[in-house]
């Protein structure tokens, strides 16, 4: 049996109570070295073999899988954060279908909730942003065409980006190109929940600037909208003259 796993976003204890029993259950453990937290591997029982996947390829995963299969042990395959974000896992469960091998996922903690719990932040504020979108800048990896950053920024919502700190000076011209004012509150997290953890707050338009004088360069989110900013409406669900299913408003 394979178990995909979201590592969650950095801290260890982030991990779901699934997930770190299955770690400690596995007799072979293939992680994300270059993302996942090595304290995570502290769960997995004595005479566990643990793989790298930083340096593997595809192909050098699988093998790794077929082998423990046909040993008649357990996978765990270890994503970082929940493995349906940029995860890679597509091809690999592809693979096993064509070999008949059983498997099932295990989500986690995004990295985008721990963003946001860094940032103390809520994305989806009423009179401000009821949507938040999940994207990336194009760079090695293409995006389709439809989803070009602008395009995406013409929505005005809150935004999370992945995979786009290198690429920030282009960033800035495609979110101010789709409608975002310069002086948009944005922020870098840096490693959310890591020991490491850091987070600097700025605009639309210093977003690479304020990535340079501090030194990030990879393992942070960008994260862009008014959300961030001041000003927003009460919920209506816990104000005293909304009527909904569990409570009946009070006239004024």
């Amino acid at each position: 049996m394979i178990h995909f796993i979201g590592a969650g976003p950095g801290a260890a204890d982030l991990i779901t109570v699934r997930g770190a029993r299955l770690l400690g259950e596995a007799d072979v453990i293939i992680y994300a070295g270059s993302l996942v937290n090595p304290a995570l591997l502290e769960y997995r029982k004595e005479g566990c073999q643990v793989y790298d996947s930083a340096s593997m390829t595809l192909e050098e995963v699988l093998a790794v899988m077929r082998e423990t299969e046909a040993a008649g042990k357990t996978t765990v395959r270890l994503h970082t954060g929940d493995p349906s974000l940029y995860g890679a896992i597509r091809e690999q469960m592809d693979a096993l279908d064509v070999d008949g091998i059983s498997y099932d996922v295990t989500p986690g903690v995004s990295s985008f909730s721990g963003a946001a719990a860094a940032l103390q932040a809520e994305y989806t504020l009423p009179d401000v942003s009821q949507s938040v979108i999940i994207t990336r800048m194009a760079g090695r990896t293409p995006v389709p065409e439809g989803e070009a950053l602008r395009k995406m920024a013409s929505h005005g919502c809150t935004m999370v980006l992945f995979l786009s700190t290198g690429l920030l000076e282009e960033v800035e011209r495609e979110l101010m190109a789709g409608g975002y004012a310069p002086d948009t509150p944005a922020a870098i997290v840096y490693k959310a929940t890591w020991p490491e953890e850091r987070v600097f707050r700025c605009t639309v338009s210093t977003l690479a600037e304020t990535a340079r004088t501090n030194g990030v360069t990879k393992t942070a989110l960008i994260t862009v909208g008014r959300f961030l900013g001041e000003d927003y409406e009460r919920s209506k669900l816990y104000d005293p003259t909304f009527t909904h299913g569990c409570r009946k408003g009070i006239e004024v």
